[in-house]
């Protein structure tokens, strides 16, 4: 070969390398587009070919990933129950171990403290098989509805919604407008003006004695008092008081005991009727010390 076919020869290996060279590479052209609308391009590419081929398990995913997200709320939500459970427990002690004054005033500084305390008590009463103020509302509806009734410690005024008797509901603190908030020892009612008067679990505070004194003031003569309260408060083997005394006490401050009710494993039934006339010779009552009813921590 001669020298000038070496060069030719040589001079087209060279170019035949330059344009597979930029064959390879080529340079990009004006109107080519920019590199984020490329990934955008692929990242739709690939969203759609999920959805084609696997979106079971782009679904999966996702609700695995739900689940997962949804541990911390669940987690939250328990602290926040069990705080407000340390809460209900606090004030449902504060309230067995103060008088009734000592209660109003605490709740008018903090409303929102009576809130709590009774989110608590639904919480706690949905524990139970049967609720004493159904026995009292299934009592009422028997008799006449010309009856007026004063419920002491109203809690939600379950008993006002449920009759169609007159009812003055009374509580530490008014939530509507059907609730009179007071010391229950000094109602606003005469003397003498009601019919019935009911305390449904709620003869709680050290002068428990003074709210039963102001059911006996506004209770007309032959009117009926109607008492249900935990039946562990009047358990003289654990403490409670013992209710041979407890129902010494009531009649003896102008009472007669018609009904005591011990069958249901939760609460005990206590019905009484105002005599007619007082005795003329004045006792010195002896009130049992009620036990607290005090939740414990689970």
């Amino acid at each position: 070969m001669t020298a000038t076919a070496m060069k030719d020869e040589s001079t087209s290996s060279k170019n035949r390398k330059r344009n597979k060279k930029r064959q390879r590479n080529p340079k990009p052209s004006s109107k080519e587009e920019p590199i984020e609308s490329k990934l955008k391009s692929q990242k739709d590419t690939k969203i759609n070919k999920n959805n084609k081929h696997g979106g079971s398990s782009s679904s999966s995913s996702s609700s695995s990933a739900s689940k997962k997200r949804a541990k911390p709320s669940n987690f939250l939500d328990m602290l926040r129950e069990r705080l407000s459970g340390g809460q209900f427990r606090m004030l449902n002690e504060k309230l067995y171990t103060c008088s009734g004054q000592e209660a109003l005033d605490y709740f008018k500084e903090d409303p929102e403290m009576f809130d709590m305390y009774h989110t608590g008590y639904q919480q706690q009463m949905s524990n139970w098989p049967e609720l004493p103020v159904n026995s009292i509302i299934d009592w009422l509806l028997s008799r006449s509805s010309s009856l007026v009734v004063a419920d002491f410690g109203c809690g939600d005024a379950r008993i006002a919604k449920s009759v169609k008797n007159k009812v003055f509901s009374f509580d530490l603190v008014s939530k509507n407008p059907s609730v009179i908030a007071c010391d229950m020892s000094n109602t606003s009612l005469e003397s003498s003006s009601v019919d019935v008067a009911v305390f449904c679990l709620s003869l709680m505070g050290t002068n428990y004695s003074s709210y039963i004194k102001e059911a006996h003031r506004v209770l007309r003569p032959s009117g009926m008092l109607l008492i249900a309260e935990v039946k562990s408060r009047f358990d003289p083997n654990n403490g409670g008081a013992d209710p041979i005394d407890f129902v010494k006490a009531v009649c003896d401050l102008g009472f007669t005991s018609v009904l005591k009710d011990v069958s249901n494993k939760m609460f005990i039934l206590l019905h009484f009727k105002k005599k007619e006339q007082l005795d003329s010779n004045q006792k010195t009552i002896k009130w049992p010390e009620l036990k607290a009813c005090l939740y414990k921590r689970r």
